[in-house]
């Protein structure tokens, strides 16, 4: 199964990246390895982490507050969003 990201939660990892990154150098660089292994749990267990809703679950990371929204189809799992816990936890809905 293959995992697609919508171009508005691309956005959200790649500034999460910039943001880190401005924070210490370097600091990106993890949270980005951080997203990919959690990308990869995804694409092993999709069926794993919390659900949102029937077709919605969030996978929390281990060492940043985000969460990555996802939505399991037939065909792939489309990333909604990259949510920071910090944000309103809901921001993302009208997404999908």
């Amino acid at each position: 199964m293959d995992i697609r990201l919508l171009v508005v939660a691309q956005k959200e990892l790649d500034d999460a990246i910039d943001y880190y990154n401005r924070e210490l150098a370097g600091l990106g660089k993890v949270f980005l390895v951080e997203a990919l292994h959690a990308l990869d749990r995804i694409m092993k267990h999709p069926q794993a982490w919390h659900q949102c809703s029937p077709r919605i679950r969030r996978c929390q990371l281990r060492r940043f507050p985000y969460g990555i929204i996802y939505q399991m189809r037939e065909t792939e799992i489309l990333v909604v969003a990259f949510a920071n816990s910090h944000r309103n936890p809901s921001y993302w809905q009208d997404r999908i």
